[in-house]
């Protein structure tokens, strides 16, 4: 599919910002037509944050004759989704979108689709693959200020885990524009080494003048999209001793921090990475193992600007540092360092994090595995539930106040202790607890059945699923894996490598396979990326072609009568897109219950920063 987007908005934007507002990236409306048979086609597009709830919309088809046919009878006040189904596609057909508003009507998207656009479920991007190399993790950001969003694809060849040796290939990420248009590349270099706990990258607009910049961890040798280099370019800091036990490892020379320019993939500023590696003892080892564990977020840590946040270490020592990105240049804002082994902070990290509001003061906190870390860089609690792989925060639990935490925990080598737990996430108590003393590798905690309300709990090795209250309620499903939402209804769906299933009546069903396409991250079986990208607040899937020379990007044609904001609005859910990415990647929530007998959806207290064009 290859859908061209014309987009124009009727986004609102308010010259004054209301006390406590985030600014948040400004979007157009999104709108994206799929063919879905011969004369058929689904359009969906986006509620923005700034919308009234109840905003109507109109959809327009242009005849042959140059007149505009209007398709809907009433105005368009549910789902923000339309399927035409009487359409001669043997020639382009072009769509309007108008926002209907005091009984009158104002063009705010337009779409044509090609007489030889193809009836299928995906728009494809040719990519540039390296020799060697495959599409991995995928990040959107607004690079140009168009309102549409980018992909930043990181490419990866050979990598290693920390706990193995070897020498790995060097880091390449490139963008994309929707429509294909190739915009940049950047080589980290020889002295980053690849693999899921060393390349952390953030796409996010850090200053807030509505543009995203890319910023990630660089050394010696790193090549900006420009041919710059930073450092120095003929720097090895690699051991290459193929006796040593240490080999392919990096064990010293300088680390930095740098911001790219999103649009041209310019470095506009680089510091000296923090926390610094320092004597690897104090991490726990002499091999960088745990010295070289990184991880990395953005979070509203004043609840009006991003702030990026770098972190090293979480089986023992755990440091975070966050800096703020002001006038084009890094400053940093605060360190939090554990320092100790014995410290209660120290060896609570999971493999990856989250950024949530967790006591509802407006400003964020870092959820870090089994700890978390206030919005002023101190300790906010630590549970001492020790590491684990994955983590879900959200409104699990719709009937108590507040969000809640679900995570599993890591019992090797005879380990006692708690396998998973649900945790009130402003004061880490301890609500449901299981799995005694078993080493638990996967869980998941979502709203998953479509007859009822509130999260279901399940992890891998358990045959039963539990609901909030601790309850068994039925036999768990295979899938620990991924979430999306995908068909009709508020539930989520199963996703796990390249197909969607559907839970209900104690089964699941098979209801969508990305035929042609593969996931990524080995037996991890994690997609590119998911996230809504566009059309309406249901989420894309983003695979990569089994030839690694293309990205494809599915979305849903099941139209839906429910209406909820683009999820890209909610502060929790877009924040959690900038960090998929990163270590075990995880899937997005949203900072409230969406689901299953949920509450109309409350308006975001945003800002839209809309980039100001320089002629």
């Amino acid at each position: 599919m290859k859908t061209k987007l014309i987009l124009l908005t009727g986004a609102l934007i308010g010259s004054l910002a209301v006390s406590g507002q985030r600014k948040m990236e400004f979007l157009d409306r999104g709108m994206v037509g799929v063919k879905t048979t011969e004369n058929s086609v689904f359009l969906s597009w986006r509620l923005l944050g700034t919308d009234d709830f109840d905003t109507a919309f109109a959809i327009y088809r242009q005849e042959g004759n140059g007149i505009h046919k209007k398709l809907n009878n009433a105005p368009l006040t549910k789902g923000t989704n339309f399927l035409d189904d009487h359409v001669d596609l043997s020639k382009d057909v072009t769509y309007t979108l108008d926002l209907v508003s005091g009984g009158k009507e104002k063009e705010v998207a337009k779409l044509t689709l090609s007489k030889d656009q193809k009836v299928q479920q995906y728009l494809n991007i040719p990519l540039r693959t390296p020799k060697g190399y495959t599409p991995g993790d995928v990040s959107v950001g607004d690079l140009d200020g168009d309102g549409t969003y980018e992909l930043i694809v990181h490419q990866t060849g050979v990598g290693h885990d920390n706990a193995h040796n070897g020498i790995t290939s060097e880091p390449i990420f490139q963008a994309y524009k929707l429509d294909g248009t190739f915009l940049w590349e950047i080589n980290l270099g020889k002295n980053i080494r690849e693999g899921a706990h060393y390349t952390q990258f953030m796409v996010y607009d850090l200053d807030s003048d509505g543009r995203a910049e890319l910023v990630c961890k660089t050394a010696d040798g790193t090549k900006d999209a420009l041919g710059h280099v930073i450092g120095n370019p003929k720097a090895d800091w690699r051991d290459t001793v193929s006796s040593s036990r240490t080999v392919g490892r990096i064990l010293k020379g300088p680390e930095y921090l740098t911001v790219f320019d999103g649009l041209t993939g310019k470095a506009i500023s680089t510091v000296d990475y923090l926390p610094e590696r320092g004597d690897l003892r104090s991490w726990g080892d002499t091999n960088a193992n745990r010295s070289d564990r990184f991880l990395a977020c953005v979070a509203y840590l004043d609840g009006i600007h991003p702030s990026v946040v770098m972190t090293r270490g979480y089986y023992e020592r755990t440091a975070l540092a966050a800096w703020d990105f002001k006038d084009k240049k890094l400053v940093s804002r605060w360190v939090f360092d554990s320092k100790v082994r014995q410290d209660p902070y120290s060896g609570q990290g999971y493999h990856n994090l989250t950024v949530a509001d967790v006591d509802q003061d407006g400003k964020d906190e870092i959820v870090f595995g089994s700890m978390v870390i206030d919005d002023n860089g101190k300790g906010l609690y630590s549970t001492g539930l020790g590491h684990g792989d994955a983590l879900h925060v959200s409104d699990l639990d719709p009937e108590r106040p507040g969000l809640e935490i679900f995570g599993i925990h890591e019992l090797k080598g005879g380990r006692k202790g708690i396998g998973v737990a649900l945790l009130d996430a402003k004061t880490g108590d301890i609500l449901f607890q299981s799995a005694i003393d078993q080493d638990i590798p996967r869980g998941v905690a979502a709203n998953i059945d479509p007859d009822h309300k509130g999260a279901y709990l399940w992890w891998l090795g358990s045959k039963d699923m539990y609901d909030t209250e601790g309850n068994i309620i039925g036999r768990a499903p295979r899938s620990t894996n991924f979430l999306i939402w995908w068909d009709a209804d508020l539930s989520r769906e199963l996703l796990n490598s390249n197909y969607i299933e559907k839970y209900q009546n104690g089964k699941t069903e098979r209801i969508f396979t990305a035929t042609g396409s593969s996931s990524i991250n080995g037996s991890k079986s994690t997609p590119n990326l998911s996230a809504d990208i566009f059309g309406d607040w249901r989420e894309e899937l983003v695979l990569r072609s089994e030839d690694n020379q293309n990205l494809r990007i599915y979305t849903t044609t099941i139209p839906t009568e429910q209406r909820v904001y683009t999820l890209m609005h909610d502060p929790q859910y877009r924040l959690s897109i900038a960090w998929q990415n990163v270590g075990y990647n995880q899937p997005p929530h949203v900072g409230y219950y969406l689901g299953m007998g949920m509450n109309r959806p409350v308006k975001p207290n945003i800002r839209l920063v809309k980039y100001a064009y320089k002629k």
